[in-house]
């Protein structure tokens, strides 16, 4: 905490006894502080215990028309229920898949990796369902519906009510075998229109790696150039998909398809919303995919810092009130927190994932909120779901040595931004919040951050080396004895 490179900087520091006990140690605990993504612990609560632990997300397609033998006269629909990966990261044993550094950092980050699931398989388990529902031809159109809630672009990324694959196209290069041979491409999930090229070519061992991507003003043409190292691990980058309806509209069509369904309306265009019933009293349901619990989620959201999924709890919570207006899950979140014994003076969002300028929360809120499940009975499914120092989550590199290796419970946070004048990063904050196993079943819930650091140059790693200061801040309170 008292490097050079803080000297302008502001940290804050709070450890308490379990259950938000007598504070042990304390620095700043009522000022306000950029949360970054340990904003995500008070979104993430809100949304478990609006839905429930073992909500499931049941997304149903209905044949909406008349059937004569195995022919649909009308429209399948596929009602979106805000499923965040619809089966894409869904292991045999029904947990939620994850990797260390998430795809959707690929773009930020070096290092991001893939999980092995197949994303389209919620979408592939539909057709092969209405498929064996007895249709094996639609006379009509191919719908989603998607009025389960409305997109709110204050909240970025923005959720949608259908999400396939986290709304991404992954691209996936490998070098070549030699310096000067074209580098090998792979993408998914392929789905039409979608088409990706590639021009990255091969460079010698230690030469730069820089692989710029572009699309066209529909994201639908991919193009991949620059350089790749020989001999360097494969690089991930990611294309938004830019409608995300349409698109899994036409997943639906190619899994009906292989499923052997012939469907007669045209795989690729806009999605016919226009076509979409009142509601669906009196039409069959021929399909249904179940998810898994939203522990499960809450796990994936909280391990890798899933923005989507954050600001996706918070248009969740608004449905759940009755409306489809995103903005009206935060006044459900501000109940919960209430309830929950969070101080909500002392929190500011404008979003689930803290990344909106305006959010800002005391280390004392956050300390609040996770003292607040240490009174419940499902403490150790929330310390769990948390990044484990040394183990997993945004945690796994960190402190993989260290006499706290895996006694550090923790959520992360960071807001970082250019310094364009200074040729270095400006990091508005850098945070973790979790819980400090003490030994003996005692779990203290802590708080720490530094506000106003800088890089010394645009190297990401200087980023990440002040992530690294935080985790060994957390693990020297783990490590540290009793008293101040």
């Amino acid at each position: 905490m008292r490097k050079p490179e803080y000297r302008h900087a502001q940290w804050g520091l709070l450890q308490t006894g379990p259950g938000g006990g007598p504070v042990v140690r304390g620095v700043f605990p009522g000022q306000f502080f950029i949360p970054g993504s340990t904003a995500k612990l008070f979104s993430v609560s809100g949304t478990w215990r609006t839905l429930g632990t073992g909500h499931r997300f049941v997304t149903p397609v209905y044949a909406v028309g008349k059937r004569s033998a195995g022919t649909l006269t009308g429209d399948l629909v596929l009602v979106a229920q805000g499923d965040l990966t619809l089966g894409g990261r869904t292991r045999p044993d029904g947990t939620v898949a994850y990797t260390g550094l998430d795809h959707t950092y690929a773009n930020d980050f070096p290092g991001a990796t893939l999980t092995p699931e197949n994303p389209l398989a919620g979408i592939d388990q539909l057709a092969r369902q209405v498929r064996e529902s007895g249709i094996t031809r639609v006379d009509g159109e191919v719908v989603v519906d998607g009025r389960l809630f409305a997109a709110d672009p204050v909240l970025d990324p923005t959720p949608t009510p259908l999400i396939v694959n986290d709304n991404l196209i992954d691209l996936l290069t490998t070098p070549g075998d030699r310096a000067g041979a074209g580098a090998r491409l792979d993408w998914r999930p392929k789905v039409a229109p979608y088409e990706v090229t590639s021009t990255v070519r091969t460079v010698a061992a230690g030469k730069p790696t820089a692989v710029t991507v572009t699309a066209d003003e529909g994201g639908t043409r991919i193009r991949l150039s620059g350089t790749i190292a020989a001999g360097s691990a494969p690089l991930l980058r990611t294309s938004p998909v830019t409608d995300p309806a349409a698109f899994g509209r036409t997943a639906l069509i190619e899994a009906l398809v292989r499923a052997g369904v012939e469907v007669r309306a045209a795989a690729t265009g806009a999605n016919p919303v226009g076509r979409l019933p009142r509601d669906y009293r009196g039409d069959p349901r021929v399909a249904a995919y179940t998810s898994p619990p939203y522990e499960q989620y809450a796990k994936l959201i909280l391990k890798v810092s899933h923005n989507l999924g954050a600001n996706l709890g918070i248009c969740l919570m608004a449905v759940a009130a009755g409306s489809r207006q995103c903005a009206d899950g935060f006044p459900v979140l501000a109940g919960f927190l209430g309830r929950a014994g969070v101080d909500r003076g002392q929190v500011e969002l404008m979003d689930g994932r803290g990344g909106n300028p305006a959010d800002r929360a005391t280390p004392q809120a956050l300390v609040q909120m996770l003292a607040y499940w240490q009174r419940g009975p499902d403490a150790r499914l929330f310390r769990e779901a948390l990044p484990v120092l040394g183990v997993d989550g945004l945690l796994a590199d960190n402190c993989r040595s260290c006499p706290a290796r895996g006694k550090v419970f923790a959520k992360t946070g960071a807001a970082v931004g250019g310094d364009s004048l200074n040729g270095r990063f400006a990091v508005g904050a850098i945070t973790i919040a979790g819980y400090l196993d003490r030994g003996g079943g005692r779990f203290d819930p802590f708080y720490a951050g530094v506000n106003g650091a800088s890089t010394a140059n645009t190297d990401p790693a200087g980023i990440l080396s002040i992530g690294n200061d935080l985790a060994l801040v957390a693990a020297a309170l783990q490590e540290a004895p009793e008293g101040p």
